[in-house]
């Protein structure tokens, strides 16, 4: 199993309909298999997640955030991790929003 714990993420991409900015960090933390996060930035006012991890480490994740507009937005996600040669991880994520018009898209964060 991948120890997320105290690793920090950076979004490199973002489909159009998410609200995630390119400029944003994820500090995760982990207590055994649940991961968490609290995170801001451009759009987003206030964010959580939490996680579930299996043994590859990928993430089941449920996350919520109050946007720019003042709106509470919630979504889920699985996210996969590769193993870049540099030892770091980059995230492959797919996501889908459980509010609005439940929209999918992808994401990819990369680990600095």
């Amino acid at each position: 199993m991948i120890n997320y714990n105290n690793k920090v993420f950076v979004p490199l991409s973002n489909s159009e309909n998410g609200e995630v900015d390119l400029s944003m960090q994820f500090v995760y933390q982990q207590t055994g298999n649940i991961v968490t996060s609290t995170y801001k930035g451009g759009r987003i006012r206030s964010g959580h997640l939490i996680a579930l991890v299996d043994e590859q480490g990928n993430l089941d994740m449920r996350y919520h955030q109050v946007n720019d507009r003042g709106e509470i937005t919630t979504g889920i996600c699985k996210s996969t991790p590769e193993q870049l040669p540099n030892g770091k991880i980059r995230m492959h994520e797919k996501w889908q929003w459980t509010s609005g018009d439940c929209s999918e898209g992808e994401s990819l964060l990369e680990e600095l």
